[in-house]
């Protein structure tokens, strides 16, 4: 038996969770938190397609929380077996999970004691540390590019998905009479992106895809534009006497900015000026990026021997003290303050927001992809006001859309990396996308040669075999 069920990520971007059932165990392919209205995204996370204690194991892509955020949540709730990762992906989440389960645990101490009504309306965090910490204790290290065995009859090997550190494309190869081969791409990365190697070329063939879809209705501007784009919008506004305020994910896309920064810093391209990455999760996930230089590309390995210093530590503040984050509020000359979390639900970024977009002087920079029904998203729809802590705040300051800096592959991407596979598929399956990407994603896949394309919804199955 080969069977493939759709959960996680289906028609949406968030809460990748994929399931493989096979005769020697089910096998989860990420497990990822769903981010969204609070009802609903709570509801969603609390809620497994199978009892955690059945599977097998899983296979983590990347440490990104909406595909790794929720297996503290599959371990409370009884999974106990291994997690396979990169060394890379591994030491993320060591730090990503924590801080997770920390935001876990304070966002239901606020709601019980701030919008609680009664005992009864209290809630409890979806999940703990102490669940953090055994999930993390699960997680198998493996090389990229080495076989390893998965489940009876089954195997998997990791290759480089080029889209944060550690990312990967998962193979699973399946034995039997007739042999399936399935490639997951988890989150596909772009070609030429800033400090990671490209994802694999070519990829390895494949009878059935699982494929991520977030930006395949677009092509993206160049890297070095958007590097040129951002010293633009930080001298506007400094001439302007106002602050930058860039919400950012604290992995991958807050190494990103601060290596384009220090880059135009030493290039001459920008005048040196005060910039803050507000984020104890930023200022530990560049330590791990540190840690693994083996990931590097050709350009950042040599920027590193050049300089040393490719994360900017000579000329950027890495701020993880609370009072010292307060005190950029009330701090006159402009700036760069870089926070998290990416889609402003939740992190110091929320509390940057509040205290910065009425005024006129100011710009919010947007440097990633804002799922619906999240305040990044509001913000790129430029409503006029905002909800923030239960109170409305203004929308004056202005708005920067910088979708260039994203590390998801885009539609040249995707031809480049997939379009060779498609011909020879049995099937293909277009997930973490909404409605006009999956079906750009459908199109490029036809015109490449692959008949058989689908969108799943949640809970839909299909035959491998």
């Amino acid at each position: 038996m080969a069977e493939l069920e759709f959960y996680g990520a289906s028609q949406t971007v968030t809460g990748s969770m994929h399931l493989l059932h096979l005769d020697g165990g089910t096998i989860a392919m990420d497990c990822g938190l769903y981010q969204g209205r609070r009802s609903n995204a709570r509801k969603r996370n609390e809620t497994f397609p199978v009892r955690p204690g059945s599977i097998h194991a899983v296979l983590l892509s990347h440490a990104h929380i909406d595909h790794s955020g929720n297996l503290p949540g599959l371990v409370k709730r009884g999974f106990s077996g291994p997690i396979h990762a990169t060394s890379a992906t591994a030491d993320l989440c060591g730090i990503m999970l924590a801080d997770s389960a920390h935001i876990q645990e304070e966002d239901a101490r606020f709601w019980n004691e701030r919008r609680a009504r009664k005992a009864s309306e209290h809630i409890k965090p979806l999940y703990g540390r102490k669940d953090a910490k055994r999930a993390c204790s699960l997680i198998h290290h493996v090389p990229y590019d080495e076989r390893f065995e998965l489940a009876d009859g089954a195997s998997a090997t990791l290759v480089e998905a080029g889209h944060i550190l550690g990312s990967a494309c998962v193979l699973v190869e399946i034995d039997g009479p007739k042999p399936v081969r399935l490639l997951y791409t988890g989150d596909l990365g772009r070609l030429a992106l800033p400090i990671l190697r490209d994802p694999i070329s070519p990829m390895p063939p494949a009878d059935y895809l699982i494929t991520e879809s977030t930006y395949a209705n677009r092509r993206h501007r160049n890297p070095t534009d958007m590097k040129n784009q951002l010293v633009r919008i930080i001298q506007q506004t400094r001439d302007a006497g106002g602050k930058v305020i860039i919400p950012a994910f604290s992995v991958g896309r807050t190494q990103t900015v601060v290596y384009y920064l220090a880059q135009a810093i030493y290039e001459g391209l920008l005048e040196p000026l005060p910039i803050f990455v507000d984020s104890p999760l930023s200022v530990n996930a560049t330590e791990v990026f540190k840690k693994h230089p083996e990931c590097y590309d050709e350009e950042a390995a040599d920027f590193w021997h050049l300089r040393g210093d490719i994360f900017g530590q000579s000329r950027i503040t890495y701020i993880t003290d609370v009072k010292r984050s307060k005190a950029l509020n009330t701090m006159a000359e402009p700036c760069v303050i870089i926070a998290s979390s990416g889609m402003c639900e939740a992190g110091r970024i929320k509390h940057h927001l509040k205290n910065n977009i009425e005024n006129e002087a100011n710009t919010v920079v947007v440097v990633g992809f804002m799922a619906q029904h999240t305040l990044g998203r509001r913000i790129v729809e430029r409503r006029e006001e905002l909800k923030i802590y239960g109170r409305m705040y203004k929308l004056l300051c202005r708005v920067e859309i910088l979708n260039g800096f994203s590390a998801h592959a885009d539609r040249d991407d995707f031809a480049h990396c997939l379009g060779p596979l498609a011909k020879n598929l049995k099937a293909a399956f277009v997930v973490h996308g909404e409605g006009s990407q999956l079906q750009a994603m459908k199109r490029l896949l036809e015109a490449a040669g692959c008949s058989n394309v689908t969108a799943p919804i949640p809970g839909q199955r299909f035959d491998l075999t």
